[in-house]
């Protein structure tokens, strides 16, 4: 029996419009290199992972340079240019140009392009987690906080118990077969491992860090800065 193989996946399509920035919130510089360079470095550094693909918009103007100013990069990822209107579409859109290079069984991790705190021992543990499991599973961290949810004027409607809660993240990882049929199968999901749930399958929750949230808000700059200051 051939073992099977781990590729990335990065969609990479958004624009970033809570950001606010007059650039896709991907290609912002964080810590001296655009946040998807963090990703993609990373990814490139891993030995685990066979390849990245990265999938980006068919107007993307920025990539050819973030992919040109790395040498780690070179022959460790391909641009895809298929990148759809949603994250679910630029994912099953990737998948499908790839189709060619993977076999069913090879694993599939697809991480945000906005997680630049990903690192190599995080990709690590969730393959050790997971390359025997039936299912696959994603990163993903317990919710400490105390949950509130708002009527219609901003005010607590009732207090949500946290426990067996989890906040997701990314790298979420299941097989390449396994994944396609979820995502052509089932749409309007934000996230892969939501996909999985909707076909009747349970995926595993390994537990990520707090380096690895997802930049979304303006305050979030600064934060994700400090981290990879920190992480160099």
């Amino acid at each position: 029996m051939v073992d099977s193989r781990y590729f990335a996946l990065v969609p990479a399509a958004g624009v970033g419009a809570r950001l606010g920035a007059n650039c896709p919130k991907q290609y912002l510089p964080l810590a001296g290199k655009p946040m998807l360079l963090h990703v993609l470095e990373t990814f490139a550094a891993s030995p685990a992972i066979a390849h990245c693909f990265v999938v980006v918009s068919a107007e993307d103007a920025y990539i050819d340079e973030v992919i040109a100013a790395s040498s780690a990069l070179t022959g460790r990822v391909t641009v895809l240019r298929h990148g759809g209107a949603t994250r679910h579409e630029s994912v099953l859109n990737g998948l499908q140009q790839i189709r060619q290079q993977l076999r069913d069984d090879d694993w599939v991790l697809v991480h945000d392009a906005a997680r630049p705190g990903l690192s190599e021992s995080l990709i690590g543990k969730l393959i050790a987690a997971l390359r025997d499991d039936p299912v696959g599973g994603l990163l993903a961290l317990p919710v400490v906080d105390t949950l509130k949810r708002d009527d219609t004027d901003a005010r607590v409607a009732e207090t949500v118990p946290r426990a067996g809660l989890w906040g997701a993240q990314t790298p979420q990882m299941f097989r390449y077969a396994l994944l396609r049929r979820a995502l052509e199968e089932v749409a309007e999901v934000t996230d892969e491992a939501s996909a999985i749930e909707a076909l009747g399958l349970a995926p595993r929750l390994v537990e990520g860090s707090v380096r690895n949230f997802k930049v979304t808000l303006p305050q979030d700059i600064a934060l994700a800065e400090l981290l990879l200051k920190g992480m160099s």
